[in-house]
Order: C-alpha cells, then structure tokens, then sequence
C-alpha cells in the first residue's frame, strides 16, 4: 500500500502540476497586424512580418500561446476571448481597424476594463483627436499637436530596473520614432523605459518629451506597453530592442520574467524569413533640367 505521506506527496506534486499546467494554458496573447502596403520597400512598416516573427519569438516560452490576426481585424472576434493580452502593431491616425467602428473600441474597452494587456507598436501610439481619451485610458499617453515624429540615429544603453529592462542589452540604430506625447497627469502609472530625440539622441537626459517605451499600469489593473520604434523590419535584429518587445508583451499578459530576459532568440535569416513580398515602388526620376540631374548620356550603337 502507498503510505500517507507519499500520497499526500504524490497528491502536492499533481496538484503544482495542474496549477502550473492550468496557468500557462491561460496565457493567450493575440497578435493584431496592420495593413501592409503592397507597394513598398520591403521591410517597411511590415506589420505583418513583424507580428509573425513575434509569434515564433512568444512560443519560444513555455506556456505561451500567440494568435495571429493578419487582417487588421479578426473576422470571428472570439479570437479575443481569454486573451491575456492583445498586440496592436499597426499604422495610427485613425488608420487602425480598432477605432473604425463603435463596436471595435467598445470591444477593446471591454478587454482594457476586464484587464487585458494591451500592447500599441509604431504608430499605433498615435490615435487620433477624437479617441484622446481611448488613447490616455488605454496606453496613459496621447499623441497630440505638440508631439513628432523623425528618424533618426539612437543610441539605447541605460535602462531603468523593471521587469521588461531584464536581459536587456544596449543597442544602436536608425529609427523612426514618436514621441513628445502627452502623459498621464503627474505620470501617474508611467514607467519610461526608453527615450529617443533628435538632441539627446536615446539618453534619458531627453526627459519626459523623450520617451518613446513606456509602460503603463491602468487604474482598472491592467498592463500596457507602448513602443513607438520598429519602422522597418530590420530593426528586429537588435537583441536589446527585440528582448525588450518581447518581455514587454509578454509583462503586459501577466507574465513574470526571468532575470535574464524572456527567450528570443533569432538571427538574421529566421527574422528575414518572416519578411512580406512587396512589389518596389517606382524609382523616382528627376526631371530633365532639374537641379543634380544627370545629363543624358547619347546611345551608343
């Protein structure tokens, strides 16, 4: 027979079992891809490309499950249903599929009341006027007339300590960034994790008009991450850019991080390969007499 104590063993060991198994069946992160323009320079603004490389990132860890969505909107809005957190990496200014409808920001109310994690990449940060207070509810921040918009050469190397900074390493790049947003009154529930300016140049001495990462810890208990980075698909081949994306949603669905970062790991032809085919755009012909234009060569025969 099975003495108590072994039992009682065997009964604490499958019970952590279930509960472990029971928590990581619950982290459901939706991922939301923007349009993607077919006529473009591959890798700019590849919405799509960048949320199916974060899909192979996310299940990297255990527990992790990531749902595409790669048409701006789900056909069946059930996807959402027990998502720990949804992804919006997508164009802004009213371009996002989210804000189209009543029922599409009613349904993300919903989900940001019920403490769903909310994740706004590029420029989804940037919502227009008439969803100011969406904006501040959902991501603490409100893209306005005083905010920019540049690229950019940045340097990342000091981050502050939080749960997203872990594993972080410093990196470098030429950006398109967003910032100069307006924040929650006193940053209330701010925590800035990255700055980017034209005279700072990514140091945190840019200040709070600086900040182009943040995290935001919404009055109903829910997380948000924003990030208005990652313009162009080659940005993912940044370690310290893609370990702080990657904790950053993965924090945002309730998820604790290790002390050396969430695993992403990726090189340059895994990241590459989730890149969306574009047709080139037309290459731009200055016209004859303009000002740097070359003089017809005569044909040769």
């Amino acid at each position: 027979m099975i003495s108590r104590t072994r039992f009682l063993l065997a009964l604490a060991a499958s019970a952590t079992f279930a509960a472990s198994s029971w928590a990581a069946d619950s982290v459901k992160i939706v991922l939301v891809a923007g349009k993607v323009k077919e006529v473009d320079k591959v890798g700019h603004h590849d919405y799509l490309g960048g949320c199916r490389l974060m899909q192979a990132l996310l299940k990297q860890n255990p527990g992790v499950d990531a749902v595409l969505v790669n048409e701006e909107w789900p056909a069946d809005e059930k996807v959402f249903d027990g998502a720990s957190a949804v992804v919006f990496y997508t164009d802004g200014g009213g371009k996002q599929a989210y804000l189209a409808t009543p029922e599409h920001v009613a349904l993300v109310q919903k989900m940001a009341d019920g403490k769903t994690g909310l994740v706004n990449l590029h420029q989804a940060v940037e919502f227009t006027p008439a969803f100011a207070q969406q904006s501040m509810s959902w991501t603490g921040a409100v893209y306005n007339g005083l905010s920019s918009r540049g690229h950019w050469d940045s340097v990342h190397d000091v981050f502050p300590k939080h749960a997203i900074t872990r594993g972080v390493t410093p990196w470098k790049i030429n950006d398109g960034w967003l910032n100069h947003l307006q924040f929650t009154e006193g940053m209330k529930g701010i925590t800035p994790l990255v700055w980017s300016g034209k005279e700072k140049l990514g140091s945190p001495e840019g200040g709070d008009k600086d900040i182009v990462g943040w995290t935001y810890d919404r009055p109903s208990g829910g997380r948000s991450f924003s990030f208005s980075g990652l313009d162009a698909h080659g940005a993912w081949e940044q370690a310290g850019m893609r370990q702080l994306v990657i904790n950053g949603v993965l924090w945002s669905a309730g998820v604790e991080i290790p002390a050396s970062g969430a695993k992403c790991e990726a090189d340059k032809a895994l990241i590459d390969s989730f890149m969306t085919p574009r047709i080139a755009p037309p290459k731009k012909v200055k016209a004859e007499g303009a000002p740097g234009a070359a003089a017809e060569k005569p044909e040769v025969k």
